[in-house]
């Protein structure tokens, strides 16, 4: 006898029972109709912000880095805290892109777009802090490695600080190849259904795209070898930064746990970052039922599973310090609680280990405003991390008369302000050019994974359909058979 199997735990990703077209409807009307209100405000506020950080970027390159608080002791501030902020946060979208695309988790389709634009541009407000802390931005060609006629003056390959420009120029490009190769169908599906010049445009964007198999085969097996190919980058880029740290003799950072924690905190970061944007984003866009509860359920498992992990990193951290004996470590990990910055240790303790254990009560990991509110205090609370390793390791050091305190001026707020400007003011131009949710993708999983053919509320024909399928073992879906799995 067969007992048909339907499975209430896997919930429908599509909702609505929604037809091929009305996906298409649904997804590519934010980029036809005329901007809403809630638009035009975000992007001018996003635009003046932007603006401002501009000007202050400016500002510092026409005056000089004086216009800092750093000093001799703390030659790190804001500007590199900023810079591992941002590239922790571009994380998420590589590791939903590709390492979900490799596992073949569908519940990836509804975020990969968004998330994948957002790693895009947090690693350009990202790259923006180094170069403006060079100071003469105008010798920035110093760091490639190119045959030149300066003599000896040539980049020192042992330094970590090099291994980041490779790690991030690779990154930003593996990221943005993959973005570009989900969008293409899509860019075709707008260009079919636009008019004028608007059309033209598209045309260009879609690259002649014209859903012929022979198309969907090779945009399969791109997105195969580049989900291949950003995988390790997911890994590495954020070891490579934690080089930056851990290479060196500071009590403090000289630390081999820091390339995993470093990880692991970057797609925490990166996580929380997709939550504040999407929840956003399907309220004001009216996609609830493409971004629906279930996917903020899956990625709040991924932020307990990684604050878990980052949490686990901190204690770490604190054990080894007082289990080397080693005086001058010891000191640094209780100048970081107990110092003039202990706010800012026991914020990030607050944010990043306690905020995300909430999550593992189901009811709250469904909970949209609590979601939301969360993960805007994981996002202050890796920004306190970051923080705190560059700042408290470096303010008091071997010598108590070189001790002193970093605050920043008006013009490093101005800068980070500036760069999540620039951030909001890119991703509302993308929201309003491209489809924010993979329309092919989502169209792709719509017949395994749409309400109405799947999970308790589905259609009666389907779900005969379906049983009849199992009953025949057809199509890879197992039926459970008294005596056994088949």
């Amino acid at each position: 006898m067969h007992h048909p199997v339907i499975s209430p735990v896997r919930e429908p990703l599509v909702q609505g029972r929604k037809s091929y077209h009305q996906i298409t409807e649904d997804i590519c009307a934010p980029t036809e109709r005329a901007p809403s209100p809630a638009w035009v405000i975000g992007f001018l506020v996003s635009a003046a912000t932007a603006a401002f950080g501009v000007a202050m970027i400016v500002y510092t390159i026409w005056v000089g880095i004086g216009t800092w608080d750093l000093n001799r002791t703390v030659g790190w501030g804001w500007d590199i805290t900023n810079f591992v902020w941002w590239i922790g946060i571009g994380h998420a979208g590589t590791l939903i892109s590709a390492i979900l695309l490799l596992f073949r988790q569908k519940w990836r389709t509804g975020v990969n777009r968004a998330a994948e634009a957002m790693t895009i541009f947090a690693v350009i407000c990202a790259g923006l802090f180094p170069l403006i802390h060079m100071g003469r931005l105008w010798l920035g060609f110093f760091i490639f490695p190119y045959p030149n006629t300066r003599g000896p003056v040539w980049v020192n390959f042992n330094s970590p600080l090099l291994w980041d420009v490779f790690a991030i120029s690779t990154y930003f490009t593996v990221s943005l190849l993959f973005w570009y190769t989900g969008l293409v169908p899509d860019f075709a599906t707008v260009r079919d259904r636009a008019k004028g010049i608007r059309k033209k445009v598209y045309s260009v964007l879609a690259m002649g795209w014209t859903g012929a198999a022979k198309h969907w085969q090779r945009h399969e097996s791109l997105s195969l070898v580049l989900a291949g190919l950003a995988t390790p980058l997911v890994l590495s880029v954020h070891t490579i930064v934690s080089f930056d740290f851990a290479t060196s003799v500071i009590p403090g950072w000289h630390t081999t746990i820091f390339p995993p924690y470093f990880v692991a905190g970057a797609i925490f970061s990166g996580f929380a970052m997709v939550l504040t944007l999407m929840i956003i984003t399907r309220k004001v866009l009216g996609l609830e039922e493409y971004i629906t509860v279930g996917h903020i359920e899956s990625m709040n498992k991924i932020i307990v599973l990684t604050g878990s992990i980052v949490g686990v990193a901190y204690l770490t951290e604190l054990f080894i310090a007082w289990y080397s004996g080693y005086v001058y470590e010891q000191f640094a990990f209780y100048n970081r609680a107990l110092g003039p910055y202990w706010w800012a240790y026991f914020g990030m303790m607050t944010c990043n280990v306690i905020s995300p254990q909430f999550f593992w009560s189901k009811k709250l990991r469904r909970n949209i405003a609590f979601t939301f509110v969360l993960s805007l205090f994981i996002n202050l609370g890796m920004w306190f991390e970051r923080f705190v390793i560059i700042v408290t390791s470096l303010h008091r050091d071997y010598l108590p008369s070189s001790w002193s305190l970093y605050s920043p001026t008006w013009v490093e707020v101005g800068i980070f302000v500036g760069t999540i400007g620039i951030f909001f003011t890119l991703f509302l131009l993308f929201v309003r050019v491209a489809p924010v949710v993979a329309i092919a993708e989502i169209k792709h999983v719509l017949k395994s994974s749409g309400d109405q053919y799947t999970g308790t509320e589905a259609d009666d024909k389907y779900r005969d359909y379906f049983e009849e399928k199992r009953a025949a073992g057809v199509d890879g879906i197992h039926h459970h058979e008294e005596g056994g799995h088949h």
